[in-house]
């Protein structure tokens, strides 16, 4: 699953999950731009050393179209193409868990402009670049959240619910173009920055562990083997609007 000399973007790629497929990615041999509002400075730093890879960082803001813009300019830029995007940047780790009822409007539009608008925008902006080469792979990151249900996390929800919608949609329009578009789809996952900013969210979460066929915790490593099967040859040029879900057999698709 090598990814030797690929141009990757991976949005909120600096913490979390987001830092850990950054770095899987630039061990395959990418370069991976890490497009975060989060300072990425230190991670581009520590992968950028010793890896057959290396890492760049470009602060960005996924739900401002001039961040995305110039983000995209960058990369084509320096190096002409973009061979993989990994739609990742999401709000979940600080949501506090809250009745339907009570959610504020202005949260449900940040939630919505982020987790949503933020792959449309990274989409509509780096899927011509794709389309013009014939060749392009584009990963969004979905969530178990959306089959299931999770009470108390409804924006969040309807947020990965709507990702799904869009890569099944964007499969039929950039599929003639030689693109393809599929989501990984996570359980709830142990990151470091779920566990430090929310840990009233991780103990409603972890109570869905006995229900998986693996009875255990899901960390973000458990995600990497997915995500390169995804980003790489290796998942062929014909698989595309589909959705592999990674969770220990808690919910079978």
């Amino acid at each position: 699953m090598s990814l030797s000399g690929k141009t990757v973007i991976v949005t909120g790629g600096a913490s979390g999950i987001g830092a850990v497929y950054s770095a899987a990615l630039v061990r395959e041999g990418a370069v991976v731009y890490i497009a975060d509002i989060t300072d990425g400075t230190s991670l581009e730093a520590e992968l950028s050393q010793g890896e057959p890879g290396r890492a760049i960082f470009v602060r960005t803001d996924v739900g401002d179209e001039e961040s995305v813009r110039a983000l995209v300019g960058t990369v084509i830029t320096e190096h002409g193409r973009i061979d993989v995007l990994i739609n990742n940047a999401a709000l979940f780790a600080t949501l506090e868990p809250t009745p339907y009822d009570q959610i504020d409007l202005a949260l449900w539009d940040r939630v919505m402009r982020v987790n949503l608008a933020g792959a449309f925008l990274l989409c509509k902006h780096v899927g011509p670049h794709m389309a013009a080469r014939g060749a392009g792979r584009i990963v969004n990151i979905g969530s178990g959240t959306s089959i299931k249900g999770h009470p108390g996390m409804l924006h969040y929800a309807a947020s990965k619910g709507a990702i799904t919608a869009l890569t099944r949609t964007l499969a039929r329009e950039l599929g003639e173009h030689g693109v393809v578009v599929n989501m990984l789809s996570p359980g709830f996952t142990l990151s470091d920055t779920v566990v430090k900013d929310n840990p009233g969210l991780v103990d409603v979460a972890r109570a869905g562990v006995a229900t998986r066929s693996i009875h255990r915790d899901m960390y973000p490593d458990d995600l990497v083997g997915a995500l390169l099967f995804l980003a790489s040859e290796a998942s062929g040029g014909f698989l595309t609007g589909q959705t592999l879900l990674v969770d220990g057999g808690q919910l079978n698709t």
